[in-house]
């Protein structure tokens, strides 16, 4: 019959085994979502600039009339 001590150091084992493998999954999941957020955020900042060769234009410029 084993110890319970030396069942005890198995489960420790196989929990610090376990908390490895998470943690390994979980640097990868914040790596993805970093990269999601810097594509959001260059996104937003390329839908923010205007055109090419184009002036951002005034919102609400006094005394002008829509086309």
């Amino acid at each position: 019959m084993p110890s319970v001590m030396g069942l005890l150091e198995e489960r420790e084992r196989a929990a610090g085994q376990r908390v490895e493998v998470l943690q390994a999954e979980l640097r990868e999941a914040e790596a993805s979502w970093e990269g999601f957020m810097i594509a959001r955020q260059t996104v937003a900042e390329v839908l923010a600039e205007p055109p090419a060769g184009e002036e951002a234009p005034l919102a609400g410029t006094a005394g002008e009339r829509p086309a």
